[in-house]
């Protein structure tokens, strides 16, 4: 596999934005991470500590674009340490938070709306990128990668492509619905974390999804059991193009960020794991194997 030698020791520079969704009337915050010369110091991120380059500028250069999309209900401070990884490995790394579908307020939850906007922010924040003065000198024309996590995997996967249709229950009328999501021609590859992918049942729904794939979920999931991996296997023109594994004794949120000791609590189910399982070690080797895989399709 290749690695971005040239990067292997860089700071990772670490800046919030806000992006402005004109036709809703709203803004909504971004986390971004991304290659600095700047030494990291380090920095509170909520209820976290990390290592990063506040404000500081980027390295000299061209770099991939990578856009993390969170579960439903959930924040980007939770994929910290796999942003992290990458921007020290010379990725620019964008993590929104979906507006009304996040920790804070998480009011479209289960209805159409929220299957619209995910993918339609998700495009907004790649051309907020390109059209922005502080990125758009530094950006490999053509090079985004989304990595998504539980509903995030079906976010990414309606942005490059997928045709997707709501589940009756997430209408007024009771009747499944058509969502327009426009694909994203910048997109040159997906990682898909444990992806909930129900909403791509009808025949065809992936067929456009025609690029490299990267799919990883968990033995042990209640959330996103394997049959949706299977939607996804069964769904896409060329499932050569997809590199498939289960992680043995992982739970749906073992994707997430470990926690810190403080926070790991059975009343609190993200910081959770089935009984055995070493959420640190299986970081290490996913954040590994992540920027491999990009590094292979996008450099």
């Amino acid at each position: 596999m290749i690695r971005n030698a040239e990067f292997k020791n860089s700071y990772a520079g670490w800046r919030e934005v806000e992006i402005k969704d004109s036709s809703l009337g709203i803004t909504f915050p971004m986390m971004v991470m991304y290659p600095a010369d700047e030494p990291e110091q380090i920095e509170r991120l909520g209820p976290y500590q990390l290592e990063l380059a506040r404000e500081a500028d980027l390295s000299e250069g061209r770099f991939p674009l990578v856009i993390i999309s969170h579960g439903t209900g959930s924040t980007p401070l939770v994929y910290r340490i796999l942003a992290q990884h990458l921007a020290r490995n010379g990725f620019i790394v964008g993590i929104p938070e979906h507006p009304f579908n996040n920790r804070n307020d998480n009011s479209l939850e289960g209805t159409a709306q929220n299957l619209t906007y995910r993918p339609r922010h998700l495009n907004m924040v790649t051309d907020w990128f390109f059209d922005s003065m502080l990125f758009k000198d530094k950006l490999i024309q053509n090079a985004v990668s989304l990595i998504g996590h539980s509903m995030g995997g079906y976010t990414a996967l309606a942005a490059a492509g997928g045709v997707p249709t709501s589940l009756p229950h997430e209408t007024s009328d009771g009747k499944p619905q058509l969502i327009e999501a426009t694909p994203n021609y910048r997109v040159k590859c997906l990682v898909l974390l444990a992806p909930a992918s129900v909403w791509f049942r009808a025949e065809g729904s992936l067929r456009a999804v025609n690029l490299p794939i990267l799919m990883v979920d968990a033995e042990k999931d209640q959330y996103t059991p394997s049959l949706h991996a299977r939607l996804i296997l069964d769904g896409v023109p060329d499932p050569k193009k997809v590199q498939y594994k289960t992680v043995k004794n992982a739970g749906h949120f073992s994707f997430l960020s470990p926690f810190p000791e403080s926070m790991r609590t059975p009343a609190f189910l993200p910081s959770q794991d089935p009984p055995g399982f070493d959420r640190e070690h299986f970081h290490r080797m996913l954040n590994a194997d992540i920027l491999d895989f990009l590094c292979t399709h996008t450099r």
